[in-house]
């Protein structure tokens, strides 16, 4: 099973609220996932990232691979 630490998308028609989740590779985008470990809101200004990284780094441990959004996140806040 290849997991992945994407987003899923909530909010209302143009106002679009994100969690950072670890999903399994064929779950669809707003599928169940297996953990929440944050969100990002870009309607603020700055844009609002909030991360849990001790469980973002249990998740890398396991070999979960982050998205190319999901990896920016990171590489900004952590």
């Amino acid at each position: 099973m290849a997991v992945k630490l994407k987003l899923t998308r909530l909010g209302s028609k143009k106002h679009p609220f994100y969690r950072v989740v670890a999903a399994n590779n064929e779950t669809a985008r707003d599928g169940r996932p297996l953990e929440f470990l944050g969100y990002y809101n870009p309607m603020t200004n700055p844009p609002e990232v909030k991360l849990n990284g001790d469980r973002i780094k249990h998740w890398l441990d396991q070999g979960a691979k982050p998205t190319e959004t999901v990896r920016a996140l990171m590489k900004e806040r952590m």
